[in-house]
């Protein structure tokens, strides 16, 4: 079994570091509501929870990314 490791920072309300072993990531927005997260691998997803079990996520490549 692989050992991971994953760790998350509220460092303002609504704005979080979130670092793993292989890349860190800054995350603005509720956990209820609408976010934005951006990669240092160059990623940039936006996410929302929608009523009941459901949600939508979609990601991007950025150039200039690891």
């Amino acid at each position: 079994m692989p050992i991971t490791f994953r760790k998350s920072f509220r460092i303002l309300p609504g704005v979080r570091i979130n670092l793993n072993r292989r890349s860190w990531s800054v995350t603005f927005g509720s956990k209820n509501g609408p976010r934005y997260t951006r990669s240092s691998t160059g990623r940039d997803t936006y996410s929302a929870d929608l009523p009941g079990p459901f949600g939508y996520r979609t990601t991007r490549r950025r150039r200039g990314g690891r």
